[in-house]
């Protein structure tokens, strides 16, 4: 059954976007907050778009609003993005 919420049980699964393109991976979770390791490929155009702030040099914080629904294997974003 598909879900909204992250957990860190989330952790290595597919971001796509709502289009269904892979966009990156759950990286991590600091502090309850999801982390993304992008898609080398993402512009920074796409990572404006998402308002994702550069943690360090590979990771970008998820907030929960972005988050459309999550399955056994990915986490989709929502079609705002």
């Amino acid at each position: 059954m598909a879900q909204t919420q992250l957990t860190e049980a989330d952790e290595g699964k597919k971001v796509v976007n709502h289009d269904g393109d892979e966009i990156g991976v759950i990286s991590g979770f600091r502090g309850g907050q999801a982390y993304v390791d992008p898609d080398s490929g993402m512009t920074d155009k796409i990572m404006s778009s998402l308002g994702w702030n550069e943690v360090d040099d590979d990771d970008y914080a998820l907030n929960p609003d972005q988050v459309a629904e999550v399955t056994d294997d990915e986490v989709r974003l929502t079609s705002e993005l």
